[in-house]
């Protein structure tokens, strides 16, 4: 062993040898019990930084997506940048862990201050970059350097010197000691990836998550025992900052779940659900916006095309699946104008269902009249069945026919990669006898919007593709209609929109599919 410092009177004794270390052992028992950490107690450290680390991570990529979405670009930037940071760590904690103990200890100390404080302050320096315009991808991957790298480097700081103190309590069973610390890290990963996603991010919110990390860590500190103290006064301010970010922090969300961040925004009579930063619905609560079956009026023009394609489409009793609830105005629109028709929407997230509940009047009334929970069994006379499932896991598993079906679903400003497949559209095929329609967020001939076109292609004779004025990003609503039928002409089209021309591309594939806008 290297031994360690210990203090004996004013003056500090470096015992570099194991005959000298149980030599001042004996005549110092004091300071040597002042200077040890039981092995237990190392091993519970780890696996509280460990999952502490762990939770951090996921909690950086659910608070990105008000800013910049969720995609696969996002979570990749997300673990790289946060894996980076523990190497890092552990490379300047191992530099630590070589130092005199009571340095050491220090050292580990300031960096559990240090990483409360980084920790619980994340979501305020996310929303203040965001403030001063950074945007896009190289914004988004220069927030989350900015932000998430610096914690990650300090919460796994201390790992190297608390395994060498492990190692070193047990003498003469180092290679066990080191399974142990090997297998803490481990298992705190997981507990943190479990407890991130199934119980704080649903229960608590992002910005409550962080300073909770905080806390866990500052909790730490009174078992890092030895060496000298530093200042009482620091930890206190660190501690009373934690809680203060926790209690008084702004929530990133309105409403939060482990799969949406919502927020309703209310724009004059129009209601509009937001979700990770993107409009996914609207409903004119206006009573002049109604239409003449007392449905809410279509806000948004993307429904409009799709409805107007619906209305010519579909017989009197059709029945239609929505994959993506939404705002549920088209399932809403659909029941309202067509007595016999039924209507199966799967939504992914029952908070959304829950948050349209309570702000969008016309279809809660839909919901609440007609609307039951499809996975319970027959609605005994309701036509909107309602599943809370992914959509593709729906689709893999439904016995059920269509007349029609509406593609719908987003993950913050795009489609999920898992809907936009040649698979998930084949079996869309099977199960569905009349048309689909799908809206995407692309730019007109775009990545995504050719290979969807180019699945369609495949599977239907007749495609017919049209998109709304280009936004700021150059990205716009492209909609489809495909059929195994010819699709007859609409009279007219929503203001601003055109047809669209979409070149030849590769069709996605469960294998090879689509990545995210860049």
């Amino acid at each position: 062993t290297d031994g360690a410092d210990f203090p004996v009177g004013d003056d500090m004794i470096s015992c570099k040898e194991p005959l000298l270390l149980r030599f001042v052992q004996h005549l110092h028992p004091a300071a040597t019990k002042e200077m040890t950490i039981r092995f237990p107690v190392l091993i519970a450290l780890i696996l509280a930084l460990s999952a502490v680390g762990l939770t951090y991570e996921i909690a950086a990529g659910r608070v990105l997506a008000p800013f910049f979405g969720t995609s696969l670009l996002t979570w990749t930037t997300v673990i790289a940048t946060v894996l980076g940071g523990f190497s890092l760590g552990s490379a300047l904690g191992g530099i630590v862990a070589e130092r005199p103990r009571a340095v050491a200890l220090r050292n580990v100390r300031s960096a559990l201050v240090a990483t409360a404080v980084l920790m619980a302050v994340s979501p305020t320096l996310l929303g203040l970059l965001h403030s001063w315009g950074v945007r896009g991808t190289d914004g988004m991957m220069l927030s989350v350097i900015l932000v998430f790298f610096p914690a990650s480097v300090c919460v796994t700081l201390p790992s190297p010197l608390l395994a060498k103190l492990a190692i070193e309590a047990r003498p003469g069973r180092e290679g066990s000691s080191l399974g142990f610390v090997l297998a803490a890290g481990s298992v705190g990963a997981i507990f943190g990836a479990i407890l991130a996603g199934f119980v704080t991010l649903p229960l608590i919110g992002s910005t409550a998550t962080f300073a909770a990390c905080g806390v866990a860590v500052l909790l730490c500190l009174p078992f890092v025992r030895g060496g000298q103290t530093g200042t009482p006064g620091t930890t206190i301010a660190a501690a009373v900052f934690v809680v203060f970010a926790g209690l008084a922090g702004t929530p990133a969300c309105q409403y939060e779940s482990g799969l949406s961040c919502l927020h309703v925004d209310r724009q004059g009579p129009e209601v509009r659900l937001v979700s990770d930063g993107t409009m996914q619905a609207a409903e004119s609560t206006a009573p002049g916006e109604a239409s003449d079956d007392g449905t809410v009026g279509l806000a948004l023009s993307y429904t409009e095309w799709f409805w107007a394609r619906m209305d010519r489409d579909l017989g009197p009793d059709p029945s239609v699946l929505f994959v993506g609830g939404g705002g549920y105005t088209l399932p809403t629109k659909l029941l309202a104008s067509r007595p016999a028709a039924e209507a199966v929407a799967v939504e992914i997230d029952p908070l959304v269902t829950k948050v349209v509940r309570a702000h969008m009047p016309r279809a809660a009334e839909m919901i609440a009249r007609t609307g039951f929970d499809a996975a319970e069994g027959d609605g005994a006379g309701r036509r909107l069945g309602i599943f809370h499932a992914d959509g593709r896991v729906y689709l893999n598993e439904t016995e059920q026919r269509f007349d029609a079906a509406v593609m719908d679903a987003f993950s913050s400003g795009s489609v999920p990669a898992h809907l936009v497949t040649r698979e998930a559209f084949a079996r869309l095929r099977e199960i569905v006898e009349g048309p689909v329609y799908v809206n995407l967020l692309d730019r007109p001939d775009g990545p995504l919007a050719r290979g969807v076109h180019a699945i369609l292609r495949e599977l239907y004779p007749h495609v017919e593709v049209v998109h709304g004025a280009r936004t700021s990003t150059g990205r716009t609503n492209v909609l489809f209609a495909a059929s195994r039928l010819p699709l007859a002409p609409l009279d007219s089209l929503p203001d601003r929109y055109s047809p669209a021309r979409i070149s030849d591309a590769r069709a996605f594939t469960d294998d090879r599919g689509w990545v995210g806008h860049r």
